[in-house]
């Protein structure tokens, strides 16, 4: 199969032309109870993001609502990045359900460990920022072609590189995701366990809740002084140490 066939698999995929028949098992619901937690965490995921982006707009006025945001994207991300691989060991380690139900096209296939990697990147260094404060992470690095890096810097790279994968990753799965969260049935068959998903899900934001409570209060250097606090005082102090 070639670039052409791929990009013709994918499109179908995306736009629900063709869908993968996700076999129903008892108590947990196999692929397609998989296939349903999958797809509530990424429309928990996807109104997360878009609310962590409007943010964007007014970063020093909202920066509390920034950090805890990105806080409570954390959970989420690693249970959707937990379900995901779950799904893949199946197919790969030949279990019959997951073979059966068969992997997503070769593009979004090359696409899923880069949406991974820059998800956990951007959350991460989200997170060093946090623990670092902003003098610290106004201060150089490394220099790249005349460039000072710091970690405010990193993290605004890392942001820009999910943007892009993670954005071409929404536009393949919106239309899977959301038919499969506006029905009940997979096939016509009602998918058991869910109680249990709602559970982790639940679980999920409570954890993140929590920790987005935790860190708020461990940032009040970045909610007093803002995203620039420091920014002037970094570079001297890198240059003393």
């Amino acid at each position: 199969m070639n670039v052409q066939e791929w990009a013709g698999e994918t499109f179908a995929e995306a736009t629900g032309q063709q869908r993968r028949a996700d076999p129903v098992l008892p108590r947990g619901g196999g692929p397609a109870g998989n296939a349903r937690l999958t797809a509530w965490t990424g429309v928990l995921l996807l109104a997360l993001f878009l609310a962590e982006l409007v943010t964007l707009l007014n970063l020093d006025g909202l920066i509390s609502w920034h950090i805890v945001i990105g806080v409570l994207l954390v959970p989420p991300a690693l249970l959707k990045t937990a379900t995901t691989g779950w799904r893949v060991i199946g197919y790969y380690t030949r279990r019959p359900a997951y073979r059966q139900a068969g992997p997503p096209p070769m593009l979004l296939r090359l696409l899923g460990p880069l949406v991974v990697v820059g998800t956990l990147a951007v959350l991460g260094s989200g997170l060093a920022l946090i623990a670092l404060g902003p003098v610290s992470s106004r201060t150089v690095l490394f220099s790249v072609v005349g460039q000072d890096i710091d970690a405010v810097s990193i993290h605004q790279a890392t942001f820009l590189a999910w943007a892009v994968v993670t954005g071409l990753h929404v536009l393949a799965r919106l239309v899977p995701a959301m038919r499969i969260v506006t029905s009940s049935r997979d096939g016509g068959q009602r998918v058991p366990g869910r109680p249990s998903r709602a559970v982790v899900l639940l679980a999920s934001m409570v954890v993140a809740v929590v920790a987005g409570a935790v860190l708020l209060g461990a940032s009040g250097a970045w909610v007093s002084g803002g995203l620039h606090h420091g920014h002037h005082a970094a570079p001297s102090r890198s240059r003393s140490g």
